[in-house]
């Protein structure tokens, strides 16, 4: 990851036995006090429906039960996928033989998972959006490009315009959009490591332009 474009010669299959490689997020104290945030919310839409209840029947107490029960669907929904996510962690990003697999999202069932083959995928770029010192900060994506006139647009672009790649309402990027994957800080894998794991697997050409 130290070249603007590090291509190699032609794709082989040496990688084919090389097995599954799975990125997962580290369970952290984000996760954990998004859940406590929701039970609290939830806990609070309880509150409201019974002190609704307790006021008997009148405008203040329908208010009261239908925001109430309303904050319990939401935050109890809420609730139920933060704490499915920190059990069932499953990965973000998967190689195995057949390609680069998104899984889907808990509680989506795992049958949902997308799968770029391996001979689609025409080059993989790292690339950084954001602003520094800015709400969200910045933050590197690794995207891997299913086509050749997107690899070359990786190549090329100014360094603003390559944000398009990981946007899903730009009709000429569009088809990189759900290949572009935002490096999180809870990785258990580092960037280099993630596209060393992708380069066993099959020769893909590496363009990095996080600096570029």
């Amino acid at each position: 990851m130290d070249g603007t474009d590090s291509e190699v010669g032609p794709r082989d299959t040496t990688g084919r036995d090389a097995g599954v490689f799975a990125v997962r997020d580290r369970i952290g104290w984000r996760g954990v006090w998004r859940s406590l945030a929701l039970l609290i919310l939830l806990l609070a839409s309880v509150g409201f429906v019974t002190g609704g209840a307790m006021r008997g029947l009148g405008v203040a107490s329908v208010v009261f039960a239908v925001l109430g029960t309303g904050g319990i669907v939401l935050f109890g929904w809420g609730l139920l996928v933060a704490l499915g996510e920190l059990t069932a962690r499953r990965p973000v990003l998967e190689f195995d033989a057949d390609g680069v697999r998104r899984p889907a999202r808990w509680p989506l069932p795992k049958r949902s998972a997308r799968t770029l083959a391996w001979d689609d995928v025409a080059a993989m770029a790292a690339i950084r959006r954001g602003v520094a010192g800015a709400r969200g900060g910045v933050r590197d994506h690794l995207v891997f490009l299913p086509t050749p006139e997107l690899a070359e647009l990786a190549r090329t672009a100014e360094r603003p315009a390559l944000v398009a790649l990981t946007l899903r309402d730009v009709p000429a990027t569009a088809a990189a959009e759900p290949w572009a994957f935002p490096v999180e800080p809870g990785w258990d894998s580092s960037l280099p490591e993630v596209v060393k794991q992708a380069r066993r697997r099959r020769k893909i050409p590496v363009i990095d332009r996080r600096t570029k």
